[in-house]
């Protein structure tokens, strides 16, 4: 197993989410599991007011994240949004773990139908078994009712801990996925075209450009930074063109103008588009840009909340080029981090950022909320791409 020392950003981490009634136990599972007290213990309800994450190294899986959600029943006053913050949890968990206390109720129902919809793998455990009365009879309930076996486990004796952390182990995907796969191969020179823009975090590269250059460096690629202004100058210092330019997809026009006939060319946001979601139907949903119409209406969506600039990409640049495109007419709506709404049928195409904000999980849940609803989907360097007239010049795959 390799030790990251915690270094690892959650959203590579492997998603571990435990869901449950109030007082099934899920608080005293999270201590048990990650050995600490991270959560508070309590026989009152609703104690736990919001989702409680802990990283950690999990036998057999590696960097980790361990969520303890509050209780699907809980009727207090702010209940129903901790409830909503729980089922945030069901978009971004890689397993669910679910904690039955008594038999199986109608809530447990309709998660274990929704994760299975979802193609989330689900592990049941009985919790509190040393104090618990008929757990053979309720195993056996669990069972016929759900079609899962479920682990019996306590936190204060340590039964079944063990036990659960193996399970997990068995669900986890030890899928080494690489941002820039397939694009280049050790090196290769790779340019990277990084504006340092208003958006860009002062004395620090935005996320997207930090995680591949360092990826490009772990390659052993050959990598030369610099801003759109400084291309023309930084090719004349090569013998030969770059085997790949990425850039950020705001200068796509630009850089594309400059690029070298054997230099393949792609944008950061589309990395992340193969990367955290489906390249295929962002590109397939961007084919819906041709079909808007002034009173078309459109939803970006951001995966992280932040105090938008006066320039910034997903709040005034992409609805620029979409107006004049369309026209001024076009409806535009924005929402960041999760809220990310329910009923996508007002819309005739979903733009989404990147996501580096949000694990693959989170952005495959979107992207199979839109085609449920038949709504068409697409990221913010696709869409790019597709308004300069150049995705079919661009690669994608």
């Amino acid at each position: 197993m390799k030790y990251d020392n915690g270094n690892t950003p959650h959203t590579e981490r492997f998603c571990v989410a435990l869901f449950g009634l109030c007082n099934s136990g899920k608080s005293s599972l999270l201590n048990a599991i990650v050995g600490q007290q991270v959560a508070i213990v309590s026989d009152i309800a609703g104690t736990t007011t919001d989702p409680i994450s802990k990283a950690m190294e999990l036998p057999d899986v590696g960097a980790s994240l361990i969520i303890d959600t509050p209780g699907l029943d809980d009727n207090t006053l702010l209940g129903e949004m901790r409830v909503q913050r729980s089922r945030e949890a069901i978009d971004r968990c890689d397993v669910a773990v679910i904690l039955f206390s008594d038999g199986v109720s109608d809530i447990e129902k309709n998660l274990i139908e929704e994760l299975r919809r979802r193609e989330t793998p689900i592990i049941a455990v009985i919790s509190k078994c040393d104090i618990k009365p008929n757990v053979q009879g309720l195993s056996h309930q669990i069972t016929l009712i759900t079609g899962l076996a479920p682990i019996c486990t306590s936190a204060t004796t340590g039964e079944g801990i063990d036990l659960l952390r193996q399970a997990i182990a068995q669900r986890h995907t030890a899928e080494q996925r690489l941002i820039t796969e397939g694009f280049c191969q050790p090196h290769d020179v790779v340019m990277l075209i990084m504006p340092q823009d208003a958006q860009a975090p002062k004395g620090r590269l935005i996320k997207p450009q930090a995680q591949v250059l360092r990826e490009l460096l772990e390659r052993e690629c050959i990598t030369l930074c610099c801003t759109a202004e400084q291309m023309a100058d930084a090719l004349t210092t090569m013998t030969a063109p770059p085997k790949l330019i990425i850039t950020d997809s705001q200068v796509f026009d630009k850089v594309y103008s400059l690029k070298p006939e054997g230099s393949r060319l792609t944008s950061f946001s589309i990395l992340f588009a193969r990367y955290k979601g489906d390249i295929e139907t962002f590109v397939a949903g961007a084919k819906a840009i041709e079909q808007l119409t002034p009173s078309s209406r459109i939803l970006i969506a951001e995966a992280c909340a932040h105090a938008p600039k006066s320039e910034d990409i997903g709040r005034v640049k992409l609805p620029r080029m979409l107006r004049r495109k369309v026209g001024e007419a076009l409806r535009i709506d924005v929402v960041a981090g999760n809220e990310f709404p329910c009923d996508l049928s007002p819309y005739d195409l979903v733009i989404h950022c990147g996501a580096c904000m949000f694990n693959r999980r989170h952005v495959l849940s979107r992207i199979a909320q839109a085609a449920e609803q038949g709504v068409a989907i697409t990221n913010y360097g696709v869409a790019i791409a597709a308004l300069q007239g150049i995705l079919d010049r661009v690669q994608t795959q």
